[in-house]
């Protein structure tokens, strides 16, 4: 959602819009998508204007946005975790199987985060808009 609300605001970056805007194109809930934008704004990802005419807009450009950056601002912990409850002792694969998926699971963590910080979200507004050229040209 956060992703999905930073592209919107830039693709639309000469006007501002409100969470009602951006909840229409979630098609979800207008409160949870402020939620979501103050969670944004303590980043310093977007930023608020109050009154008429009012609503949200980018606080740094789209280029410099990274989907980390988002993904940063929204989730806490890691994606990935082990055994709710502490395994058997008695058992070799108990005794084990957290420290080998810690590993792993850390590796994973390190290449997602890798990963998204190579795209933007000035990036993303380029695919919508080449989607869009798609989608245009087969009707």
């Amino acid at each position: 959602m956060a992703i999905h609300a930073l592209t919107m605001l830039a693709r639309w970056s000469e006007r501002t819009l409100t969470s009602g805007d951006i909840a229409d194109s979630l098609e979800s809930n207008p409160v949870l998508v402020r939620r979501i934008l103050g969670t944004l704004r303590d980043a310093g990802l977007v930023q608020s204007t109050e009154g008429r005419g009012g609503g949200w807009t980018l606080a740094r450009a789209p280029r410099t946005i990274t989907l980390y950056d988002a993904y940063a601002a929204v989730e806490t912990g890691p994606v990935l975790t082990g055994h709710a409850h502490p395994p058997s002792a008695e058992c070799e694969v108990g005794r084990n199987i957290q420290a080998l998926l810690e590993a792993e699971f850390r590796a994973a963590e390190e290449a997602l985060d890798e990963r998204l910080r190579r795209t933007t979200i000035a990036h993303l507004v380029r695919q919508v808009l080449a989607k869009e050229r798609e989608l245009n040209l087969q009707r």
